[in-house]
């Protein structure tokens, strides 16, 4: 018996040996970015679940009623001109100003000859529009109901594509500055930008009544993945030589 405890014992000592020897390889940023990748999928595989199971439904009406006129749904609280903040806002992640301003720093890659960043980029944002698609129409959730929508959507509701792909478009072009700038206070601020545009056309998405946040939840969480995943693979490269390296 004490000879099967210490193979038993042995059995799970190596691989988690492994495991701490593999963590102690490698920095911070890349231990960070691993437990990141973890929780948001994490957090959207449950938010999936939850929101299939028809158990978020009465948090999502009671959000969405919060933000409207009590006597009036399809009127939003605030001063009248909040609406049109919110529907500009909301642009800033949908597919014409994301494409054109992933066309534009593609250009701009491209003269600088950092032409393995390019191709990055446009395998993070391609790739990001093409699983948003995907989840999209396996989820296949109704949008909120009509009274609440102040602009005209098609799609499917979970997960937000604004939200999911703002996260992808903003956090990968944040990860390429901080990678051309030097300083770590220019970094932060090129990351904090990326990070804050994200968080606003989410929200604009849920006061505009076209989304539940449920469906931002979900977007930010599968975007985050996806967008630090790219960011993972690129520094590997990086370190094999493939992708230009960043100044110090």
């Amino acid at each position: 018996m004490v000879q099967g405890w210490h193979t038993l014992t042995r059995s799970v000592l190596v691989p988690v040996r492994t495991v701490w020897r593999w963590l102690l390889s490698h920095d911070i940023s890349v231990l960070l970015a691993v437990l990141l990748i973890i929780t948001s999928l994490l957090v959207f595989l449950k938010l999936a679940d939850a929101v299939s199971e028809g158990e978020t439904q009465r948090f999502d009406d009671s959000d969405l009623l919060a933000l409207r006129d009590p006597s009036n749904p399809s009127k939003p609280i605030g001063p009248w001109w909040t609406a049109e903040v919110g529907r500009d806002i909301t642009a800033l992640g949908g597919v014409t100003v994301l494409t054109f301003l992933s066309l534009m720093t593609l250009g701009f890659l491209i003269m600088a000859r950092k032409y393995h960043a390019a191709i990055l980029l446009a395998v993070a944002t391609i790739g990001g529009a093409m699983l948003s698609s995907l989840l999209k129409d396996y989820f296949d959730r109704p949008r909120p109901g009509v009274a609440y929508r102040l602009m005209e959507v098609h799609t499917a509701s979970f997960p937000s594509g604004h939200s999911m792909m703002s996260a992808v478009v903003y956090l990968t072009l944040g990860s390429l500055l901080d990678r051309v700038v030097e300083g770590r206070r220019l970094k932060l601020y090129c990351l904090s930008i990326a990070m804050l545009l994200t968080s606003l056309v989410g929200c604009s998405r849920v006061f505009l009544g076209v989304h539940y946040p449920t469906d931002v939840l979900g977007g930010w969480a599968a975007g985050l993945t996806w967008a630090v995943l790219c960011w993972l693979v690129a520094r590997y490269l990086q370190k094999r030589g493939a992708v230009e390296r960043a100044p110090v």
